[in-house]
C-alpha cells in the first residue's frame, strides 16, 4: 500500500510528455504541469497550425502563452527528489512505444522487467514478485523482456514449443512430435545447450580476432604515424642538404664568375697597355716615315747629303717575338672545366637516384607477414639477382649474365674501382634489398668452399684484414658450404649444420628476418637470424678455392 501510495504521488510531479520528474516545472493557462522544453518543443511542432493546445485537455492558446517557471511546484519537486522521488527505478516508469509492457498492470501499463517463457507473459517489478516468491513459480524460466513470446507457441496445437526437430531444423511442441515429426530425430533443451556451447566457441574465436585485429589497427596507426614522422623528417633533411648542396654550387659558380672576371681585367689591362705602345710606335714610325720622305724628295744634292747624317735612328720595335699577341682561346678552357663538372655531377646524381628512388619505393608500411613454408610461398617473394663487376675480386670471373661466379688463377681484366674487394675473392650484387627477397645459390657438385652471404655496403673493400671478410665482422652475415656440412658466420662465430647442393636465402629486412635455406625435395632451415637491420643490404658470394663455382638461380 505504501509503494502504491509512492507511485502516486510520483505520478503527481511527473510530466506526462517525457514521463520522467519535472524539470524548470511551467504551468499553462487551463491549470497543467510540465517541464519548461518539453511543453515549448510540443508548441513548436504546432506553430505552422497557428494554434497551441494542451496536450492533456486539448485546450487551445492564442496567441501562444509566455510561460514562467512555476517557483512553487520547482520547490516541491526539488524537495521530493531529496526525499526520493529520483530513487525510484527507472523499471517501475511507464512503457514507451519502444519498451515491453507489462501483461498484468491495467490502464497505463509499466516497463517489464522480466518475461517467462512458461507462462508467455512479461511482468513489471511488481507483478514479477510471485515469481520470485512462489516455489512452483520459481521453476519457469526468467528471461529479458521480449515481445517475441508468441513465436514459443505452436501454431497448430496452441502449445508451449519446448522440443527441436533436428530432421526439419525446427522447433516443435510434444504433440508435433508424436504427429507429423514422428520417427524424426527430436531433443529437447539439450540442443540449445550443445549450440549455446558451440556459439560460446565461436564467440571466443570472433572476440579473440577482434582483439588481434585491434591490436594490427592500433600498430598500424602507429606505423602511419611514424611514417609520416620519418617522411616529414627525411624532406625536411633532403631540402636542407639539397639547399646546402645549391648554396655550395652558387657559391663555387661566384667563386669562379669572380675570378673570371679578375682575370678579365687583367687581361684586358693588358691588351690596352700594348694597344697603346703600339699606337705609340705607329705614329712614331710614321713621324719618321715622313722625315725621309722629305730628305727623299729633296732636289739640292749638296743638302741631301748634308742632313743625311743627322736622320735619328730607329729606335727597336715593341712588337716583338715576346708579345705576340696568342691565339684568341680566351675561357674556352674554363667552360670546358665547368662542363665536365657538370658531367660528374650528371653521373653521380644519376647513379644515386636510382638507389634513393629504390629505397624510397621499398618503405615498408604494412604489418609483418608470417614468414613463408612452402615453395609457392617463398616464390612469391623471389628475386633475380645479378652481380656488380665493380665489387668482384680480379680472381672472380663472371658469366651467365652476371649471376655465375668461378675462381680464377688468372686475374681478369677489371678497371680499378674503389668498390672492388682486394684482398678476398668476393663479389656484391647490383641491386639493394630493403623490403622481401628470396633468392637462391646452386653449388657446383662435389665442390665446396663457397659463401653464400649478405651484407651492407659500407663493408671494407681494401687489403687482406677481417673487416673484408664476409661473416667476419658486425656487417654481414654468411654460409660458407664446406665439403661435408654448412658453418654460419656472423662476427667469427660459426655454427654447423647439414649440407645441401642449393642455398636459399630469405629477407624480411623491416621484420629484422634474415634465414639460410638447405634446398633439396624440402626445405630445412639451416640458420635464422633475427636483427634489427640499420641499412640497405646486398647479396654477395664468396668462393675460396680454384674450380669453386657458385651460381644465382633464375626461379620461376
Amino acid at each position: 500500500m505504501a509503494h502504491r501510495e509512492f507511485q502516486l504521488e510520483q505520478e503527481r510531479f511527473c510530466c506526462s510528455i517525457c514521463l520522467d520528474p519535472l524539470k524548470d516545472p511551467v504551468t499553462t493557462g487551463c491549470g497543467h504541469s510540465y517541464c519548461m522544453s518539453c511543453i515549448n518543443t510540443h508548441w513548436d511542432k504546432g506553430e505552422e497550425r497557428g494554434s497551441y493546445s494542451c496536450p492533456q485537455c486539448s485546450q487551445t492558446f492564442t496567441p501562444r502563452p509566455v510561460l514562467g517557471e512555476n517557483t512553487m511546484l520547482a520547490d516541491l519537486v526539488e524537495e521530493l527528489k531529496k526525499t526520493g522521488l529520483q530513487a525510484a527505478p527507472a523499471d517501475h516508469c511507464y512503457a514507451g512505444p519502444e519498451d515491453v509492457a507489462c501483461d498484468v498492470c491495467t490502464g497505463r501499463k509499466l516497463k517489464a522487467l522480466k518475461s517467462c517463457l512458461v507462462c508467455l507473459a512479461s511482468y513489471c517489478e511488481q507483478h514479477l514478485q510471485p515469481h520470485l516468491q512462489s516455489a512452483p513459480l520459481k521453476k519457469h524460466k526468467l528471461v529479458e523482456p521480449s515481445e517475441k513470446l508468441q513465436e514459443n507457441i505452436c501454431s497448430r496445437h496452441n502449445e508451449v514449443m519446448k522440443m527441436f526437430c533436428r530432421t526439419d531444423q525446427q522447433c516443435i511442441c510434444y504433440l508435433c512430435s508424436v504427429e507429423e515429426h514422428k520417427d524424426h530425430d527430436t531433443v529437447s533443451a539439450a540442443e540449445r545447450t550443445e549450440r549455446q556451447r558451440a556459439l560460446g566457441l565461436r564467440r571466443e574465436t570472433i572476440q579473440q580476432r577482434v582483439q588481434d585485429t585491434e591490436k594490427d589497427v592500433k600498430l598500424l596507426q602507429q606505423e602511419e604515424e611514424a611514417v609520416n614522422g620519418s617522411a616529414d623528417k627525411a624532406v625536411e633533411d633532403s631540402e636542407e642538404i639539397f639547399t646546402e648542396l645549391i648554396r655550395v654550387l652558387e657559391k663555387r659558380s661566384s667563386d669562379v664568375k669572380q675570378q673570371i672576371r679578375s682575370q678579365q681585367e687583367s687581361e684586358v689591362s693588358r691588351v690596352r697597355e700594348l694597344q697603346k705602345r703600339l699606337e705609340q710606335e705607329i705614329t712614331e714610325l710614321k713621324r719618321k716615315d715622313l722625315e725621309l720622305k722629305q730628305l727623299s724628295d729633296t732636289e739640292d744634292h749638296n743638302q741631301f747629303l748634308h742632313n743625311y747624317p743627322s736622320l735619328s735612328p730607329l729606335s727597336e720595335s715593341t712588337h716583338s717575338s715576346s708579345n705576340r699577341i696568342r691565339p684568341l682561346r680566351n675561357f674556352e678552357d674554363v667552360t670546358a672545366a665547368v662542363s665536365q663538372v657538370r658531367g660528374r655531377l650528371q653521373d653521380i646524381l644519376s647513379e644515386t637516384e636510382t638507389e634513393i628512388l629504390q629505397i624510397v619505393s621499398q618503405v615498408d608500411v604494412l604489418l609483418p607477414q608470417p614468414e613463408p613454408e612452402t615453395r609457392a610461398d617463398f616464390l612469391i617473394y623471389s628475386q633475380e639477382i645479378k652481380l656488380d663487376p665493380n665489387t668482384a675480386n680480379k680472381h672472380v670471373l663472371l658469366s651467365e649474365g652476371k649471376r655465375k661466379v668461378t675462381f680464377m688463377f688468372e686475374e681478369q681484366s677489371y678497371s680499378d674501382h674503389p668498390d672492388r674487394f682486394t684482398g678476398y675473392y668476393q663479389v656484391l650484387s647490383r641491386e639493394s634489398q630493403t623490403g622481401h627477397g628470396y633468392w637462391q645459390v646452386e653449388l657446383e657438385v662435389g665442390v665446396r668452399g663457397v659463401d653464400v652471404a649478405v651484407t651492407y655496403k659500407d663493408i671494407s673493400r681494401a687489403g687482406g684484414s677481417e673487416d673484408c671478410v664476409f661473416g667476419y665482422n658486425d656487417k654481414s652475415w654468411s654460409l660458407y658450404c664446406g665439403r661435408n656440412s654448412y658453418y654460419f658466420y656472423y662476427n667469427s662465430t660459426p655454427v654447423s649444420d647439414p649440407l645441401s647442393s642449393r642455398v636459399g636465402v630469405y629477407l624480411d629486412h623491416s621484420a629484422g628476418v634474415l634465414s639460410f635455406y638447405s634446398v633439396s625435395d624440402t626445405m630445412t632451415l639451416p640458420r635464422k637470424v633475427q636483427t634489427p637491420f640499420t641499412q640497405p643490404l646486398y647479396a654477395g658470394v664468396r668462393v675460396n678455392y680454384d674450380g669453386a663455382t657458385a651460381e644465382l638461380c633464375k626461379l620461376k
